[in-house]
């Protein structure tokens, strides 16, 4: 059958599906469970929680499913030198900033806070709790690390968004390999070069990297129902990955408005931006990252221009200013018909089924 594949058989579930986890308070115990127990791999991003929240989330889990599921880190979590920028750099983003902040009425926020690097604090959680799965994005953990999740376990998995990083991740000993493609929604994983040289297709990836490496490979971006799966199985893929048809269903945390976006006419349009973060990811296109496109150079790193625009963000989500507000969300969104996590992933299954039951007449 389709569904007995390597990763199936290394992540102990019934279908070699999982659910995209979700950083930035978007991921839910409610859809980690509703994906684990209906035989997929839920998962859950935890790179914004503090160890304790960690902790709490994994017994949340656990309760409420006797299934494997996935958390999520992000390896390198900050992109500005000691935490802090100067205040000469700081002003260039105010000023940048300064008539969207005046557009909604409100002052100018602050200098962020110096920024310290959560992850080996949040990675101690993961050691200790033992997840079944503990996947990672923009880089790969130590040796050490690696090796203590190994021995406990616990199953690695590494993302991707170039063949290099694919190549660095099976050397460094990761037991699978997300192939990112820049369809997806949300962040570009890499952290051998810039996000801007990693704008390549998830099944060019897929095929580039399944020559290359001997791990399974996991294709994500772009895949949001059983044709998608079946094609990225016939291109070798061991399993799939899928974002944003889940972001948009009842049981994830994105907001209201947030799913709506994602299952309207303007879900047509995403676009690839700094803007919101100080990092490159995809969303709805909005006024902002279409305005600031070759201004890049003046936003804060990741993750102060985050802090920054939290208070643009809040803003114009009260004031209904949708323009202004970048919705995470993949280039697949127009396809979306699900707004239940079951009812998704009964017809993913029930797609993929099909195709293969065809080919056999």
């Amino acid at each position: 059958m389709w569904y007995q594949t390597k990763a199936a058989e290394i992540l102990g579930i019934q279908y070699p599906i999982l659910q995209g986890p979700f950083g930035g308070n978007l991921s839910s115990v409610e859809l980690v469970a509703t994906v684990s127990n209906l035989g997929g791999l839920g998962g859950f991003g935890a790179y914004t929680l503090s160890p304790q929240e960690i902790l709490q989330v994994n017994q949340q889990i656990r309760l409420a499913t006797d299934k494997p599921y996935n958390i999520n880190l992000w390896v390198s979590d900050t992109d500005a030198v000691d935490g802090t920028v100067s205040d000469e750099q700081f002003n260039r983003a105010q000023q940048l900033f300064k008539p969207y902040f005046e557009e909604l009425g409100i002052e100018l926020p602050g200098k962020p806070e110096p920024f310290k690097s959560r992850f080996e604090n949040q990675v101690e959680v993961i050691l200790h709790q033992r997840p079944p799965v503990f996947s990672f994005m923009f880089g790969s953990p130590s040796a050490d690390i690696l090796e203590q999740c190994h021995r406990l376990g616990i199953v690695t998995v590494g993302a991707a968004t170039t063949l290099d990083e694919a190549i660095v991740l099976e050397a460094a000993g990761v037991d699978m390999i997300i192939a990112s493609g820049f369809e997806g929604g949300g962040h570009r994983p890499s952290f051998l070069a810039s996000a801007e040289t990693s704008t390549i297709g998830t099944f060019v990836l897929l095929q580039l990297t399944r020559e290359k490496v001997k791990v399974p490979v996991i294709a994500a971006g772009g895949i949001a129902n059983g044709k998608g799966v079946a094609a990225a199985l016939a291109l070798g893929a061991d399993a799939v990955q899928i974002g944003t048809a889940f972001l948009a269903t009842a049981e994830s945390n994105a907001t209201a408005i947030h799913k709506q976006m994602l299952l309207s006419d303007a879900a047509k349009y995403t676009t690839l931006s700094r803007a919101y973060t100080g990092r490159l990811g995809r969303g709805i296109t909005s006024r902002i990252a279409k305005d600031l496109v070759s201004l890049e150079k003046d936003f804060l790193p990741f993750p102060l221009q985050t802090s920054f625009m939290s208070h643009l963000r809040k803003a114009a989500m009260a004031s209904e200013k949708w323009d202004m507000v970048l919705f995470w969300g993949g280039q697949i969104a127009p396809v979306l018909k699900h707004t239940k996590a079951a009812e998704l992933m009964r017809a993913i299954l029930e797609e993929t089924n099909s195709y293969f039951d065809n080919l056999k007449i």
